[in-house]
């Protein structure tokens, strides 16, 4: 976790990531997420960096991120 502005900037690793389905799966499952911004999901790296624009409980982004079929590690 970074900050940049008044935002924090989050990196998680996620495993179970295998091609770029799986990149608009974990997109849209961080971007329903409320307070969570700019998703970016990378695929070789196998992780996603976002905004937050105020902060988030990481249960709801792990959460997200397993109902999707994911998990953070």
């Amino acid at each position: 976790m970074t900050r940049k502005g008044g935002l924090i900037v989050t990196t998680i690793k996620i495993k179970g990531m295998t091609c770029n389905h799986c990149v608009l799966a974990v997109t849209k499952a961080l971007n329903e997420i409320d307070g969570i911004k700019n998703v970016k999901v990378d695929l070789a790296k196998g992780e996603a960096v976002f905004d937050e624009g105020m902060p988030i409980d990481m249960d709801l982004v792990r959460t997200g991120i397993k109902n999707a079929g994911y998990e953070v590690v």
